[in-house]
C-alpha cells in the first residue's frame, strides 16, 4: 500500500484555493464561520446515515446539523461551518466514511433564496449554467409514467423489483431506489429537486402541495450526482421528537441499532429556534467537478484505507 495521497499535489493545491473561494463568498454576505465538535456523545436517528461509534466518548459527528443548531437557538447569527464528518459504511467512488462538508443556516431565509444561494455558490465554483427545476414527482412520473406519490406500496416494491431491485419488501428503500435511478439519468445538467415526500421531511417543515403532503426540501443535482440538500428547518421539537421515535420503530424492523434522540437539540429547539433555512453540501465532490476527477479519492489526500 503506498504511503503516498491518492490526490496529486497539484490538485491539493486547487483545493486549498477552492476553499478559500467558498470562505470568501460566505465573507461577502456577512455569514459567520463557525467551528462545532467532530466528537459528540449524541448522533442522528435517521434510518439512512449510520454513525461511527467512539467507545466511551459517543460518536464522530454525521453533520454539524445538531450543534450548528443549538449555536442559534443562542442568539448565533447566519453562520456557515466548512468540517470533516463521518457516516459508517459508505464507501465507493464518490463516497468515503470521511468527507468534507460545508454546511450553513441564513436566518429569515426562504427556502427559494437559499436555493439561490445555493445556485450562486455552485456557479461560482462551476461556472455559471442554467438550474432546471423539478418536484420530486414530477421526476419520478417523467421516468416510469406514472404517479409514484399516489401509487400503491406493493405497487412501488414491485416496479423497484423489475428495475433490479430484488428481495426488497420495505416500501421506503424501494421508493428511494426509484428516486436514485431517476437522479441517475439526470447525467448533463444541473437539477434542483424540490417537494421530497413526506416520509424524508427528516428536519424539514411540512406543507401541502396539489393535494399531498411533502417535506419542504430541496437537493441540488449536477451531473446526476447530489451536491447539496437542504431544508425549511423545522422548529416544532415535539414533532422532531416524534420523527426521532419514529426512526427508532424503524430503525428496530431494519435490525439496526437504536438510537437515543439528543435532548440538547431537543432543549435548543424548545428554547426557540429562530425561523431558518440550512443545507448541507459535498465539497469533495463540488471539488473533483471542477478538477474534471472520476472519483472523489482524487481531491483527498488520505481517504479511508481498508
Amino acid at each position: 500500500m503506498s504511503w503516498q495521497p491518492t490526490a496529486s499535489i497539484a490538485n491539493l493545491r486547487k483545493r486549498s484555493e477552492l476553499l478559500a473561494q467558498v470562505r470568501g463568498f460566505f465573507d461577502e454576505r456577512g455569514v459567520l464561520e463557525v467551528q462545532t465538535s467532530v466528537l459528540g456523545s449524541d448522533t442522528v436517528t435517521d434510518v439512512n446515515i449510520q454513525s461511527v461509534a467512539v467507545p466511551g466518548y459517543g460518536f464522530l459527528q454525521t453533520s454539524p446539523e445538531y450543534q450548528m443548531k443549538r449555536l442559534l437557538s443562542a442568539g448565533m447569527s447566519s453562520c456557515y461551518q466548512i468540517c470533516p464528518v463521518f457516516r459508517d459504511g459508505e464507501r465507493g467512488k464518490w463516497h468515503n466514511p470521511e468527507f468534507t462538508m460545508l454546511e450553513w443556516y441564513r436566518l429569515g431565509f426562504t427556502l427559494d433564496e437559499l436555493v439561490q444561494e445555493v445556485c450562486e455558490l455552485c456557479d461560482l465554483i462551476l461556472g455559471s449554467s442554467h438550474y432546471n427545476v423539478l418536484t420530486v414527482r414530477e421526476l419520478l412520473k417523467e421516468n416510469f409514467g406514472k404517479d409514484i406519490f399516489t401509487a400503491g406500496e406493493s405497487e412501488i416494491i414491485d416496479l423497484a423489483g423489475e428495475l433490479g431491485l430484488l428481495n426488497c419488501d420495505d416500501y421506503l428503500v424501494a421508493f428511494d431506489f426509484l428516486l436514485d435511478q431517476a437522479i441517475s439519468k439526470r447525467d448533463r445538467e444541473r437539477l434542483v429537486l424540490i417537494d421530497y415526500p413526506i416520509h424524508g421531511a427528516a428536519l424539514a417543515k411540512t406543507a401541502q402541495v396539489d393535494n399531498v403532503n411533502v417535506a419542504r426540501r430541496f437537493e441540488i443535482v449536477i451531473n446526476g450526482l447530489e451536491i447539496a440538500n437542504g431544508y425549511d428547518e423545522l422548529l416544532d421539537a415535539r414533532v422532531l421528537m416524534d420523527r426521532m421515535q419514529t426512526d427508532n420503530r424503524l430503525r428496530k424492523k431494519r435490525g439496526l441499532a437504536q438510537v437515543e434522540p439528543d435532548r440538547n437539540l431537543i432543549a435548543a429547539m424548545e428554547y426557540g429556534l429562530p425561523d431558518c433555512a440550512g443545507v448541507a453540501v459535498g465539497l469533495d465532490r463540488l471539488f473533483a467537478m471542477v478538477l474534471d476527477a472520476s472519483e472523489i479519492e482524487e481531491v483527498m489526500p488520505f481517504p479511508w484505507e481498508s
